[in-house]
């Protein structure tokens, strides 16, 4: 079973149609205790990243994360979700991210190159992937057009990077260490491609990774 936590910034009614749609049983819940006995997790994420660590942190589920990806149960940050694997965010400020994987979150506008400058942020609509390296996440699947909604971008190491898409700089798009898996998009919003994706998920929930 696959569950999709609830901290008050997800959208996890597309999500749970999503997986719904795969036949992939899922639960939603806030409650560790409850979370405990699904196989993955699926970490959504619409908002700013300093209240999405806050309310991790003040219902608990930072220490359910800690201990879940210590067990090496499979974890899909998804769009804010992705964000928050990483060790830090520039929005309002700096706050410290989950650290499961290294690399920052900024601003489109200190990463984009400066004949760029003039691309609308936020990065809003559909935008092709390429797909790098030979990662777990994307193997066997057509590279295609998904759906993006987000204002801050990931620097991360060229090793975490599973694909990139192209919006005035190298957008990481999809990154993977161990268990560990984000996608920067929505891919319950991206059809066929990110239909795929999630069903490859799924299936590493289900059977695991060798």
């Amino acid at each position: 079973m696959i569950g999709i936590i609830d901290y008050g910034m997800g959208n996890l009614h597309s999500v749970s149609k999503a997986l719904e749609r795969l036949q992939f049983p899922y639960l939603i819940s806030g409650n560790p205790d409850e979370l405990m006995e699904c196989d993955a997790f699926i970490l959504p994420g619409v908002g700013a990243f300093p209240d999405a660590m806050k309310n991790l942190d003040t219902t608990g589920l930072r220490t359910f994360l800690d201990q879940h990806v210590y067990q090496q149960k499979p974890l899909l940050g998804i769009c804010l979700g992705m964000q928050l694997l990483f060790e830090k965010s520039t929005e309002y400020g700096e706050t410290a991210g989950l650290a499961y994987l290294n690399g920052n979150v900024i601003h489109f506008s200190e990463k984009q190159h400066h004949d760029h400058s003039s691309l609308k942020i936020p990065h809003m609509g559909w935008n092709r992937l390429a797909f790098l390296n030979e990662k777990t996440s994307t193997g066997g699947i057509e590279e295609g057009y998904v759906y993006f909604v987000h204002s801050y971008v990931v620097e991360a190491p060229d090793e975490l990077m599973a694909a990139k898409a192209d919006y005035g700089c190298d957008v990481p798009a999809i990154v993977e260490k161990d268990l560990v898996f984000g996608m920067q998009f929505h891919p319950e919003k991206s059809g066929q491609v990110g239909t795929a994706l999630l069903k490859r998920f799924g299936e590493l929930a289900e059977k695991g990774v060798d």
